[in-house]
């Protein structure tokens, strides 16, 4: 199919959209599943747990080796306890939570289930009255 989508638009419009403009059911159900698949896979991108995890880690390491370097004066501003160590450190393993916590738990990924028709034959044509292809 030629007809482009917009990235907002949801499958249901998009099935429709195909629906109306004189596509067989099978095409719009082919359709439908290469946008749900692509959605499946921007979700697993940009999951949450990556982004909070690999923020934690680098801010992390970096308060971390502030804390290593820090000297006796600015431990003696915290009262006597190197606070930048412990906080990287704590930062450090929150993070090292969320990443072990998305390898262990990944996000399930979306079996689509295609009709029979749409198994059948390498790509079945188009309904339309007109017999002709739009392209835009």
């Amino acid at each position: 199919m030629s007809e482009q989508f917009e990235p907002s638009e949801s499958a249901e419009a998009a099935a429709e959209r195909l629906r109306r403009a004189g596509y067989s059911e099978a095409d719009v159900q082919r359709e439908v599943t290469e946008l749900e698949q692509k959605s499946a896979t921007a979700a697993r991108i940009f999951d949450l747990r990556r982004i909070i995890g690999g923020l934690f880690v680098v801010y992390g390491v970096i308060v971390t080796i502030a804390g290593i370097t820090d000297s006796d004066a600015e431990i003696d501003k915290a009262q006597g306890i190197n606070i930048n160590l412990w906080t990287g450190l704590g930062m450090l393993a929150l993070g090292l939570f969320f990443l072990v916590w998305l390898k262990l738990r990944p996000v399930a990924p979306v079996t689509p289930t295609l009709p029979p028709e749409a198994l059948e034959g390498d790509r079945p044509r188009r309904s339309s009255p007109r017999g002709s292809r739009r392209s835009r």
